[in-house]
């Protein structure tokens, strides 16, 4: 598939929209990037993006991102926390679904890309999470990224070209939010959480872009998922030090056991609502922590994709020397 027209790309704003942003943009794709109204446009006039304000929980902002030839949409926006609640959640999540794919069918695009979650299998059962695994999730943002994916799979039926990508937990330059960030900048974390032999599974935002990209050329992806992940799984200590090393940084050398990290994730929790802001330490987010997490991505390498960091280790040491480069000097 060719796509010589628009590519509207929700969410831009994000950490892992922007990434997508500045990757399509160095393509040469004619980008028109969207979130909610800001002041700062800096990023994408830098890129020579254009960028055009709405907001997926108001309908009347929306018809505006579909003017002129759009023939392709990469769908990321979202509220990404486990502290929100459900009701908060799926005028966003679910809602802001249909609105943007009923336009999109009106419009006959080429191709919608879904940017959903691994959160909807739920907590681990001891096996690798494929594509056909079933979808537990155990909180609220899990299911409401689960029910805004049903909105998707109905349109499928009803012969819209989507594909559905479930990231895992996306880290790199810029993040600041998720439990990406532990490995994307500078950390307090002060103790490893349990045993820190579980097992993980991560993504780089670059390879989020990368690989949604890649799909979207693939005829052969439509109406399917994908899991969105690297090669390798290394341990929660191993992957807590090799953060700390690529920040300079002194990695945790102690353990705390997660009952009490729990404790801890209920007071952040309690003062973060009294502020009204999202806790570094989420409840829910721990609760992941009591066995292995492990996202198989054969599926995405079966349909061609080639990692840019297939391996946790190398990556670190490179967003490390990113960071010195970049924000190190500042």
């Amino acid at each position: 598939m060719e796509f010589k027209g628009i590519t509207l790309v929700t969410g831009a704003a994000g950490f892992m929209g922007s990434h997508l942003v500045e990757f399509l943009a160095a393509k040469g794709v004619r980008v028109r990037a969207s979130a909610r109204p800001r002041k700062d446009t800096s990023f994408f006039d830098r890129l020579g993006v254009e960028y055009v304000p709405a907001d997926l929980t108001k309908p009347e902002t929306l018809p505006g991102l579909f003017e002129g030839e759009v023939d392709r949409i990469f769908h990321l926006g979202a509220i990404c926390n486990f502290s929100t609640p459900y009701e908060s959640l799926a005028p966003t999540n679910v809602e802001g679904v249909k609105r943007i794919t009923e336009l999109a069918l009106k419009k006959g695009v080429k191709r919608y890309v879904h940017v959903g979650s691994s959160s909807v299998y739920g907590y681990y059962q001891g096996t690798p999470f494929r594509e056909d695994s079933p979808r537990n999730p155990q909180d609220f943002y899990g299911r409401s990224k689960r029910d805004g994916e049903d909105v998707v799979w109905g349109r499928i039926r009803e012969g819209f070209p989507a594909i559905i990508t479930r990231p895992c937990t996306v880290y790199g330059p810029r993040c600041n939010d998720g439990a990406g960030k532990a490995f994307s900048r500078p950390s307090s974390i002060t103790a490893i959480p349990g045993s820190g032999r579980q097992l993980l599974s991560n993504v780089r935002a670059e390879d989020v872009a990368a690989a949604v990209y890649h799909l979207s050329l693939t005829d052969e992806a439509v109406g399917q998922a994908f899991n969105l992940a690297e090669d390798t799984h290394p341990t929660l200590e191993e992957a807590l030090t090799l953060a700390a090393q690529a920040f300079g940084t002194k990695p945790a050398a102690t353990h705390l056991p997660l009952w009490l990290v729990k404790i801890v994730a209920k007071i952040d929790g309690a003062i973060s609502a009294r502020k009204g802001s999202i806790p570094d330490l989420e409840l829910d987010a721990v609760k992941y922590l009591y066995a292995d997490y492990v996202v198989d991505n054969s599926k995405l390498k079966g349909a061609g994709y080639r990692m840019i960091y297939p391996d946790f280790r190398q990556s670190m040491k490179q967003i490390g020397e990113w960071y010195r480069a970049n924000v190190g000097r500042r």
